[in-house]
């Protein structure tokens, strides 16, 4: 008998203690899960527009951002440009020059006879964007915040192939007189210029000195804008520290902003405002000359 008893208190002995661990571990571990925080990616809100005119809507030159899902890393821009006219389209894979036919109607889309260079490529964009291409059958587009379209493509069972930017500027198109810069209201110094993203020329009139100048847009990234090789006719007059504080803004822009449909504002690297922008009605311009 009492070496049953004394084998009892040997395994209750031996059990106290693994059970605490076993406790300890468990308690260690719901603690872990307690802490556990599930992280929520909010993606930028995209609006649906639908394709009543693809002629206006998906003309012209599209940036490819992504094949797959998957981002690009390339050499030189990959874009692809749809020419309605002739229903050709052509652009780059970031490598090699392509080119071929396509053909819309609607949400429908299609590309055949497609070529390209022959340059080696240290990626597999050129083989994966041509056979990408192949497999299109429908079209969507959408506009996020910051009026950016884009252009997504997708297979006949509705999966994403390819997602394609509009970097658009035609709004910044057409006369401007300067509203605000550095936050100092100028309207009443009567600062035109003239916009034209075609041309990628500025063109001002200060009221003193004609300026000119270059238009630079990096189609890489959104919204981004330079002004380069400004020249001044350099008259002298009371009105040289507008002019040079102009300059100064345009030398310092990176970017632009859409304010709303009367007004954009130029923007340095770090997002300050050094000038605003109002559209100028110029059937009221030549009104009030005459």
């Amino acid at each position: 008998m009492k070496k049953i008893i004394l084998i009892s208190l040997l395994a209750l002995a031996v059990m106290i203690p693994m059970e605490a661990a076993a406790k300890k571990k468990k308690d260690k571990f719901e603690k872990k899960q307690v802490t556990v925080e599930r992280v929520t990616v909010k993606l930028p809100p995209e609006e649906v527009i639908a394709i009543t005119s693809p002629a206006k809507q998906l003309y012209g030159e599209w940036n490819v951002d992504s094949i797959r899902k998957k981002p690009l890393s390339t050499t030189e821009r990959p874009y692809i440009y749809l020419d309605f006219d002739r229903k050709m389209f052509y652009g780059s894979n970031g490598c090699n020059t392509i080119n071929g036919k396509f053909a819309n109607n609607g949400v429908n889309m299609s590309f055949k006879d497609i070529i390209s260079t022959s340059e080696s490529c240290h990626n597999h964009n050129d083989r994966n964007m041509l056979k990408t291409l192949t497999e299109v059958a429908r079209v969507q587009l959408t506009k996020t915040t910051g009026n950016l379209e884009r252009m997504k493509l997708l297979n006949n069972k509705g999966a994403l192939l390819m997602v394609l930017t509009r970097h658009n500027m035609d709004e910044l198109n057409g006369a401007w007189t300067v509203k605000e810069m550095n936050n100092n209201n100028v309207l009443d110094q009567k600062i035109n210029l003239v916009v034209d993203v075609a041309l990628q020329t500025i063109h001002a009139n200060t009221g003193c000195n004609i300026i000119n100048g270059v238009i630079h847009i990096d189609a890489t990234k959104d919204f981004a804008i330079q002004f380069e090789d400004l020249r001044s006719s350099e008259n002298q007059c009371n009105k040289i520290g507008y002019e040079t504080e102009m300059l100064l803004g345009l030398e310092q822009t990176e970017y632009y902003k859409r304010i709303n449909d009367h007004e954009v504002a130029f923007m340095t690297k770090d997002g300050t405002t050094v000038i605003v922008l109002t559209k100028l009605d110029l059937k009221q311009l030549v009104k009030n000359k005459k």
